[in-house]
């Protein structure tokens, strides 16, 4: 039986996978988080096959989690559950430590296939994400500006093009306002953009902005 979690915030979409899931008979779903720290708590309680991850988690980013979670249980399987596959992110997100990527666009034996590559010890890409992952590779030196940002930058990036304020980012991350400022004139810096307005362009128009 492939022991899965499941680990996104919002409680509809964690239905709708275990759902899909459980109506496998090699595949139970015996957790579900909504938080960073829920997920970390269930790790630490018991053995895992598989942990399907959100990429947004409110008091966790994505790529921390993964990074957190590859501390706990280097060899734990991780499937990205994102809503989309921009190549950046794809690209991060592997080397945080994911071990496979799909859409939310997925079709559910889609998600299952996943799952089950996943308990077997391999890897599993959906076409867009290694699509983009390809591309991406393909690109070599010429970077676009937002891939120069560490993952916090990233992550901030994402954060102020789904519109939220530096008050919010910080409560959000667990941050101070001061902290997220500095981050964001990280970000203009190496970005070389003048204003937070450019930023949020940016984001929308390469479809970085984080999920609402």
């Amino acid at each position: 039986m492939i022991r899965v979690l499941i680990a996104d915030d919002y409680p509809v979409v964690r239905i709708g996978l275990k759902e899909i899931l459980t109506r496998q008979r090699d595949i139970a779903v015996l957790g579900e988080a909504g938080t960073g720290a829920e997920v970390r708590k269930l790790i630490a309680q018991q053995p895992w096959d598989v942990v399907v991850l959100d990429v947004s988690l409110p008091d966790r980013g994505s790529l921390e989690m993964l990074k957190d979670i590859r501390r706990e249980r280097p060899k734990l399987p991780i499937l990205i559950f994102g809503g989309h596959a921009e190549d950046d992110f794809v690209v991060r997100a592997i080397r945080a430590g994911a071990t496979g990527y799909i859409t939310k666009r997925a079709a559910p034996e889609e998600l299952v296939r996943a799952v089950r590559r996943l308990a077997q010890g391999l890897r599993y890409m959906c076409p867009s994400a290694a699509e983009e992952l390809i591309g991406s590779l393909s690109n070599g030196s010429n970077k676009a500006p937002h891939e120069r940002l560490s993952d916090r930058e990233y992550q901030v990036l994402c954060l102020l093009g789904s519109g939220k304020s530096v008050g919010q980012i910080a409560l959000e991350l667990g941050r101070s306002v001061k902290t997220i400022s500095t981050y964001r004139a990280r970000i203009l810096e190496k970005m070389e953009m003048q204003s937070s307005a450019q930023l949020v362009h940016y984001a929308l128009r390469r479809s970085l902005a984080e999920p609402a």
